[in-house]
């Protein structure tokens, strides 16, 4: 669990919390494997928590009409399925690891350390601004 609380100190979605909120983060994550082209999450799945990528890359794609849209690259570091209402689903493009949190563990998580809270709302308010963006190109076109 050392090693998840370091690693997360790094994260920048959880550089600001204290020991406490970080080691209770620690405990839910469950460390995940995922080979290249792998689906992490898949488009329409029902959420189930949030992946922070402890090694490796991911790209999120979106179905669109039959064709395959990139969204983002995500790389080490970067967190990713706190936001179920966005379509995005991962797939690794190389050997991934991963800390899973399920979300019911999350969310008791967060009724305990809010700060965490407060750290996830930029982040989340900056993906739903670009999926708009997203969303207002691709009805121009």
């Amino acid at each position: 669990m050392a090693d998840y609380i370091e690693f997360l100190k790094h994260v920048r979605l959880f550089e600001n919390l204290d020991r406490k909120s970080l080691e209770a983060i620690a405990n839910a994550a469950v460390e995940q494997s995922y080979a290249v082209g792998q689906d992490i999450v898949r488009q329409g799945d029902t959420g189930v928590g949030a992946f922070i990528i402890k090694q490796g890359r991911v790209e999120a794609v979106q179905d669109r009409g039959g064709r395959q849209h990139k969204l983002a690259e995500l790389k080490t570091g970067d967190v990713f399925g706190e936001m179920a209402l966005l379509d995005e689903f991962p797939r690794a493009i190389e050997p991934t690891t991963c800390l899973g949190i399920q979300r019911w563990h999350f969310r008791g998580i967060l009724e305990s350390h809010p700060q965490i809270a407060l750290a996830l709302l930029p982040v989340l308010t900056k993906r739903l601004r670009n999926a708009e963006r997203e969303d207002e190109a691709s009805a121009k076109h």
